[in-house]
């Protein structure tokens, strides 16, 4: 890929800005010390655009760009059924779930299960965590990151992966959250400016530069199969979407496991200011999730309409960025990318940091951990979190499409945290006990699906999962006869109110989807 001066200059300065505000905006007034709320919770002072922002700069990564744009190239459109069905689930967590976590005044979603339950299910679903973030999204976050450096400008894959570590850990361990969530405000405007230069000079050479709306016309025209939302059992994609499935099945679960259980997503929430701001937020999210599809998924079916030729799908975006962008632009575009990486990557280490901090070493190794001590333990942890992805992530190079990958073995443990959640949340008499044995069996019972009905769709297996979690957390709790738990969390009527801006604007992200299945049902 040919870089002019113009781009190393844009992108160039694209990194030395961030990491500059990073860590001006992680300054402290003289004489305050950073404690943990400034750290890891932003000092509670998140307005709703930084944390629909935010939220989105933590989803949406090389995982998106370069798995989601892959599996485009692969599947199409339905591969869009991720980003669109998270708009809405977004808006459900926004009204149910943030109310009682923001009510419990929590730090983790850990804290919140001892304060449901006892301090084994705290600890046994932290260490899932961290095993599950360190060992899965920053790895592979790490390794698609470093495949796109080494398509676009030859960057050897093991440099790649170093340098975009170094990057994060610039401003992310020193400044925490609060650096996090400022440099994603600018980090998300370069992403969709940036994603949405690529997305149109792609399209324009569909069109053969009539422009970039010709060139979507004659997209859909030139390969149609692309563009079924809804797959059926002859799609040799099924299993990966499974028709209608998808809509009424484990999906859901994934979501709301993922947008309203998950450390590193609902973090930002923790840190708004109130609530009406953390739900605004949340909704303000779900439009931008429904723009998401346009710069991650149409690029990966043009690169299959122009029949690129690629190693594996996951180079889809990359070929095109290379091969479509003009000079001048080149260095945006691909600042865009690094930008969606590295804020997924500083999300995640942030939140395996809050979560060994405050879960890990504060309740079992130093109870009496002060505030500047739990700060330093949060930057070590950070540091080594990323060292141990960086060892890991070269492993990874023989995947077709990651983000399968990263959808299937987060299902492994996701349906039993779900259960464990919904219940804990919803229902007064569920047992610590039962939360438990649904934690323990969420693994051992996801692979024993996989290994004995392997063409189950995973999407399904998710769900047929939780279902038999639920099933034994109902079961256990009822054996035990305990009655109402007197850890039940305490909801009242008033506590899911919504004011008039979040339901007109939750009314029109349901208006939009349904035109969009409509049209490409």
């Amino acid at each position: 890929m040919h870089f002019s001066t113009l781009d190393y200059v844009v992108f160039i300065s694209y990194i030395v800005f961030i990491v500059g505000l990073g860590l001006y905006v992680s300054r402290e007034k003289k004489g305050h010390q950073k404690n943990s709320s400034d750290y890891f919770l932003a000092s509670k002072a998140l307005p709703w655009w930084a944390i629909g922002f935010s939220l989105i700069a933590a989803n949406i990564s090389a995982e998106q760009y370069i798995g989601m744009s892959g599996s485009g190239y692969v599947i199409g459109l339905g591969i869009a059924t991720y980003e669109w069905t998270a708009a809405i689930t977004l808006i459900v967590v926004a009204k149910y779930f943030l109310p009682i976590f923001l009510k419990e005044g929590i730090y983790t979603m850990p804290q919140l299960l001892e304060i449901r339950y006892d301090s084994r299910v705290r600890t046994g679903l932290a260490v899932f965590w961290l095993l599950l973030y360190v060992f899965v999204n920053l790895t592979s976050v790490l390794y698609l990151g470093a495949l796109a450096l080494r398509t676009i400008l030859g960057v050897p894959l093991i440099w790649g992966i170093a340098g975009l570590a170094l990057f994060s850990a610039l401003y992310t361990i020193y400044g925490g959250l609060k650096a996090v969530v400022w440099t994603d405000v600018v980090q998300v405007l370069i992403l969709i400016v940036g994603g949405l230069v690529t997305t149109y000079f792609a399209l324009d050479q569909v069109s053969g530069g009539n422009g970039a709306f010709a060139g979507f016309s004659d997209l859909v025209s030139k390969v149609p199969e692309k563009f079924d939302m809804i797959l059926d059992k002859s799609n040799p994609n099924y299993a990966e979407l499974p028709g209608l499935g998808v809509l009424l099945g484990g999906m859901w679960m994934a979501h709301f496991f993922y947008w309203g259980c998950n450390q590193y997503i609902i973090q930002r929430a923790l840190a708004a200011k109130d609530i009406k701001e953390a739900q605004r937020g949340l909704m303000f999210g779900g439009y931008l999730k429904i723009l998401t599809p346009l710069i991650v998924v149409i690029p990966g079916i043009v690169a299959f309409a122009l029949s690129a030729d690629l190693a594996k799908p996951d180079e889809a975006y990359p070929w095109l960025l290379s091969t479509f962008v003009p000079t001048g632009l080149k260095g945006l575009a691909f600042a865009a990318l690094i930008a969606a990486i590295v804020s997924s990557l500083s999300s995640m280490v942030n939140s395996t940091a809050t979560i060994f901090s405050m879960d890990i070493y504060k309740q079992i190794i130093n109870k009496d951990a002060s505030e500047g001590r739990l700060v330093l333990v949060g930057r070590m942890t950070s540091a080594v979190a990323l060292i141990v992805a960086v060892i890991i992530a070269p492993s990874l190079s023989s995947l077709e499409q990651a983000f399968q990958f990263i959808q299937e073995f987060t299902g492994f443990i996701s349906p039993g945290i779900f259960a464990i959640f919904i219940f804990g949340l919803f229902w007064k008499k569920a047992t610590a006990n039962s939360a438990v044995w649904a934690a323990v069996l969420t693994i051992p019972l996801s692979l024993t699906i996989k290994f004995f009905i392997p063409a189950l769709p995973f999407l399904n297996r998710m769900g047929v999962v939780f279902l038999i979690l639920s099933a034994i957390v109902v079961a256990i709790t009822l054996i035990e006869k305990k009655g109402v738990s007197d850890k039940a969390i305490k909801i009242d009527k008033d506590l899911f109110h919504t004011d008039t801006v979040f339901n007109v604007g939750s009314i029109g992200i349901f208006a939009i989807l349904a035109v969009l299945y409509t049209i490409w049902w």
